[in-house]
């Protein structure tokens, strides 16, 4: 059987906000992100979702507990939050305003911003870059992302035929960079997804792929 995944950024923070780097560090959903996390928890209230994963940071897992709090079968489920979806680590970057942080790991390669780096590279590359340039190197580069994340996506796969629609709330760069591996190109992932979007997924087996990025409708 086919499954499917409802992946949703969590809901816009303060750091948003800000437009700082926010990776493993956290800071709260704003009264903007609160209401996005409520607004699409009503957009997938119908669907039965059989299974809840987010990201252990507060904000993922904030945002998923809104949105199982508007779901018909949010009183069944027990959310289960992991570091497998957290966003990635930025390491020295974390909390930096984001076009600083982003100017530092592209300008040795060319790239003066995150558009024009993901524009001419990836998101694996821009991982790489932010590696090299962070001075103690506690970022992660992308095969230490993606040991990480699959983890978490062989959860996935793992779970019985009878699963059918998953929710997983996660982040934007983690959002992007599943979109890039798993659609084949088909959409563009420069800008990242929207606080309290919708990006859809379908499991079967071994494969995954991604059928619809950064929507606030299904």
């Amino acid at each position: 059987m086919t499954k499917k995944i409802f992946i949703i950024r969590h809901g816009r923070t303060y750091l948003n906000k800000y437009d700082k780097m926010q990776g493993w560090c956290d800071s709260p959903l704003t009264v903007g992100g609160l209401e996005g996390a409520i607004k699409v928890g009503k957009v997938l209230k119908d669907i039965p979702f059989d299974v809840a994963f987010s990201s252990d940071l507060k904000r993922a897992s904030d945002t998923a507990k809104l949105i199982l709090k508007e779901n018909v079968n949010g009183d069944k489920l027990e959310l289960q939050e992991s570091n497998f979806f957290r966003e990635a680590l930025y390491g020295y970057f974390e909390g930096m305003g984001s076009p600083e942080a982003w100017f530092l790991a592209g300008m040795p390669h060319g790239y003066k911003t995150k558009n024009d780096l993901i524009a001419h590279e990836n998101y694996d590359t821009a991982k790489d870059y932010m590696k090299e340039a962070d001075p103690f190197h506690d970022a992660e580069n992308a095969v230490e992302y993606w040991e990480r994340i699959d983890q978490g996506f062989n959860i996935i796969k793992a779970l019985p035929d009878s699963v059918e629609n998953i929710l997983l709330v996660t982040h934007s760069n983690t959002i992007s960079s599943v979109v890039e591996r798993y659609s084949n190109g088909e959409f563009n992932v420069a800008k990242g997804a929207r606080n309290s979007s919708i990006t859809m997924m379908e499991n079967e087996g071994s494969n995954f792929r991604v059928t619809s990025f950064d929507k606030l409708t299904l």
